[in-house]
Formats: structure tokens, C-alpha cells, sequence
């Protein structure tokens, strides 16, 4: 396949209608609760009594509405770690909550916090380890696999709609000394059958893992990028793909789908980043870090550069032995939903004038960003030669943000851009960026204007734009 043909394969790579939907959302909740928050620990060992877990003041409202205050959309719930622990009285276990002195055992913790998001609005996705090291089948193979399917069918029928199944990689020893060859493609399945609106992330065909824990994206992250290994390569030595990966290039790889990445021609797809990060040193709470929480000023930088670079935001919150939020841990989070809010407050460019140098057609107009749809957008027409959008604002305005969105049901096209704002009747570059996507928070030092123009520098095949937002 030749470059230019590579090019034009990569422009028609587009998201899946639940990773549109998941896009959407951008900032949400990771919760890690367990029966670690009762041991003090990360990694459980699995051979923890249930008598140990008993959140005499489980609130699990307090969550939802903390993760609402701060700007999220969703909850994302550790309903079993690798220690096996269920935080519901699942049928296939005696290692769960129903043996625990909660509630006298007739609690459930994934319940109370499904319930909680629908009450307070938000998305509830879970959280199921495929790693068990207190299940004795887990290294038996098949039977373990079944197991491990039969839970995810608890929390996919019993709890509501559901937006995102978190699979994570680990595949430590049981036991037993074994370790298991997870039938990733029959747990996939199961939760296609049950839940198919739903996400499967990071070890999963819908969402991908950024690559790092420390809430940093990549300078340019793709969306389309070339297929490597698949979890079902990586965990199961008999599941085997045609199509080989490319060399060179894996989760952490610092450019996944530029163009020196793609030209070899592999096959491509769309596999959008998420970025995970704990507002603690920890995933699960441990007393003597309560001062160290990360400052209001960390999260909103660790928010711009994923948000507002084509990734989402997963921040993980450490609810208590109590079974709440600690009370800094809720004041931070509490401050960044202000501070959020204070930055995009007031949308500038509503009811502005667009103008734009080509467009594909009149359906295709530069005035549609400002109409709030993501149905309709400008197309600049195929092939062009540095296509631009300019708004104006009908007044001069202090500006230090502009966020765009490509219309990404169309593909990810844009690979180099400048914003430019007209200062005494001339234009001056305030940011220069790579990829859009389906967010890009520009940020650059205030200045005063009232025109403000996006030049399309370098594209795939064409350019689009969804939105634009000056604040």
C-alpha cells in the first residue's frame, strides 16, 4: 500500500457509535473500595477473612454527589480487586460482602453506588478484575473462565444500564502457583450480549490505556492508530490474529498514529486514550496519606492535558474504612468542580459571525460549529491547501482559551493547526497545536481581541470542525 493510499485508509477510520457516546463524557470516576481499604494495602493476597470489611458509614451518595460537584459524568466502581473480594453477594462465591459483618451481610455496595449515580445523574460503569487470588479455579482454565463470566453476568443484568467494563491486564499466580489463560474474546462477548451500549476499556477492543499512571497524554494522541497485540494475543497464546502488528510499537510507544506510524500500511483502527490517575499517591485509601492529596492546581493541568487533548479523564477517589470521601479529599474535588466551572463559565463565541476560506458544500458552512449540534460541522472540502475559520466576536474580549472539536464521525483528519488572534490589524499566532480530535483545550497567555482565525496547516484528506468555544 502506498503512502497516499495509507493516508486515505486512515481518514476512514472512524469510532464505533459507543465510543462516540463514551467520548462524550471526558472526565469521570474511577472509585477503588475494598478489602484493601480495611488492610491497608494495594494488592490484597486473596486470603483476607470478610469479617475485615465492615464501613460502618458507607455512603455511597456522598460519592456520587462529590464526583457531580467536580465535574464528572460517571462512576467507575472496583466491584472485585485482585484479591477476589466482591463488594455484591455474588452467587459464585463466598469471598463477598454476604459473609462480611456489614450490614449483617445482607449489604451491597455495587447496588448502593448504581443507585446513587442514577440519582444524581451519573453514568455507572464496573470494575472486575480478571486476576483472583483467593478463587481456587483461577489457573484451571476453563473453569475459572466461566466463573469470571458468570460474575460479569451478575453486574451486567442486576444493576442497570452500565457504560464502561474497566478489564484490567494483570495476570499474576493463583493459589495455586498458576496463572490463567483468560478467555478474553468469550468475556467480550458476554458483555456484548448483555451490554452492548457499554465500553470495554483498556484491556478491551473500545478504550485504551494512555500508557502511564501519572495523568500525561501524549503531545499528539491519535485515535486512529495501527493495531498491535490485542489483550487476546497478549494473555492467550492460542488466540492468533492474521494480520501481524506492526514492530516497534506497543501501549507506551510515544507516537502511536503519526504518520511514520501508519505508513507501513498494517491495519488500523480506532482505539481512543484514556487517562487514569489516582488524586492520592494510592488507588486505595491509606490514612497516612490524607496530606497527600494532589493540590487544585495539579488536577487542572493533569485535566488540560488530557481533556483538552483528545483523551479522557479517569480520576481515581479513595472512599474510607467509614466508607466516604475524607473530608480534603472532598474539598479538593469540591474546588476543581469550581474551578472548572470559573474557567468555562461563559462561551464567547455564542452567536458570533464564521467565515471560513472553502467549504464542501453550503450544509457544510464554517457558522456551523456555533450551532451546538454534533450533527452538523464544517467540511473544508477534500484536499486543501491550509483551510481556515475565522469568528468574530462582535466585541473585543479577554481571551485565554479556545476549545475545538473535530467531527470525529467522519475520522480523525487534523495533524497541524495555529490559532491566530488579529492585533492591531494584524494576526498574531496565540497556540499551535497538532492533532484536535474529539477535544483540544488551546490555552495561551490572555490577550484582548475580537477576531480569531484557525489555519488548518496540515491535514489527512480533509478538515472538519464541530465546535468552537472561546473563553
Amino acid at each position: 500500500m502506498g503512502a497516499d493510499a495509507v493516508i486515505e485508509y486512515a481518514s476512514k477510520v472512524v469510532p464505533s457509535e459507543r465510543q462516540l457516546k463514551w467520548s462524550k463524557l471526558g472526565f469521570y470516576a474511577f472509585i477503588h473500595f475494598g478489602i484493601n481499604t480495611f488492610t491497608d494495602s494495594e494488592w490484597g493476597t486473596g486470603g483476607e477473612s470478610p469479617e475485615l470489611f465492615d464501613p460502618q458509614n458507607l455512603n455511597a451518595l456522598q460519592w456520587a454527589k462529590i464526583i457531580k460537584a467536580a465535574g464528572m459524568k460517571a462512576m467507575v466502581l472496583t466491584c472485585k480487586h485482585h484479591d477476589g473480594f466482591c463488594l455484591w453477594p455474588s452467587e459464585y462465591t463466598e469471598h463477598s460482602v454476604k459473609n462480611s459483618p456489614w450490614k449483617g451481610g445482607n449489604g451491597d455496595v455495587v447496588g448502593e453506588a448504581a443507585a446513587a449515580c442514577r440519582k444524581t445523574g451519573l453514568k455507572f460503569g464496573v470494575y472486575l478484575s480478571p486476576w483472583d487470588r483467593h478463587d481456587l479455579r483461577y489457573g484451571q482454565g476453563a473453569p475459572y473462565n466461566e466463573y469470571f463470566k458468570n460474575q460479569l453476568r451478575e453486574l451486567l443484568v442486576n444493576y442497570g444500564d452500565i457504560f464502561c467494563v474497566w478489564l484490567d491486564g494483570a495476570c499474576g499466580e493463583g493459589k495455586n502457583g498458576r496463572k490463567q489463560e483468560y478467555d478474553w474474546e468469550g468475556f467480550y462477548s458476554t458483555i456484548r450480549e448483555l451490554q452492548p451500549e457499554a465500553v470495554i476499556s483498556v484491556n478491551g477492543p473500545d478504550v485504551r490505556w494512555c500508557g502511564n499512571e501519572a495523568g500525561v497524554c501524549r503531545s499528539s494522541e491519535w485515535s486512529v492508530v495501527p493495531y498491535f497485540y490485542s489483550p487476546a494475543e497478549t494473555f492467550s497464546p492460542s488466540v492468533k490474529n492474521d494480520i501481524p502488528p506492526p514492530k516497534n510499537i506497543n501501549i507506551a510507544s510515544p507516537d502511536l498514529g503519526g504518520r511514520s506510524k501508519i505508513k507501513r500500511g498494517h491495519r488500523l483502527i480506532w482505539y481512543p486514550a484514556e487517562v487514569n490517575v489516582s488524586l492520592r499517591k494510592g488507588w486505595f485509601y491509606h490514612a497516612n496519606e490524607d496530606y497527600d492529596v494532589k493540590p487544585l492546581s495539579k488536577l487542572i493541568d493533569i485535566y488540560y492535558k488530557s481533556v483538552g487533548a483528545n483523551a479522557s479523564l479517569l480520576l481515581n477517589l479513595s472512599p474510607n474504612k467509614e466508607g466516604i470521601i475524607a473530608k480534603r479529599d472532598m474539598e479538593t474535588m469540591l474546588a476543581m468542580g469550581a474551578q472548572l466551572e470559573i474557567d468555562f463559565n461563559e462561551n464567547l463565541a455564542e452567536d458570533s459571525l464564521m467565515t471560513c476560506s472553502c467549504r464542501l458544500d453550503s450544509g457544510h458552512d464554517a457558522q456551523n460549529v456555533l450551532d451546538g449540534s454534533d450533527k452538523t460541522f464544517w467540511h473544508s472540502g477534500m484536499n486543501p491547501v491550509k483551510p481556515w475559520i475565522a469568528i468574530d466576536l462582535g466585541d473585543d474580549y479577554d481571551i485565554d482559551k479556545v476549545v475545538l472539536k473535530e467531527h470525529i464521525r467522519t475520522g480523525q483528519q487534523i495533524e497541524r493547526f495555529s490559532l491566530y488572534g488579529e492585533v492591531g490589524g494584524k494576526w498574531k499566532r496565540l497556540f499551535k497545536g497538532t492533532v484536535i480530535g474529539g477535544r483540544r483545550i488551546c490555552r495561551f497567555d490572555e490577550i484582548r481581541v475580537r477576531h480569531i482565525k484557525l489555519v488548518v496547516e496540515k491535514t489527512r484528506v480533509f478538515a472538519t470542525i464541530e465546535s468552537f468555544e472561546a473563553y
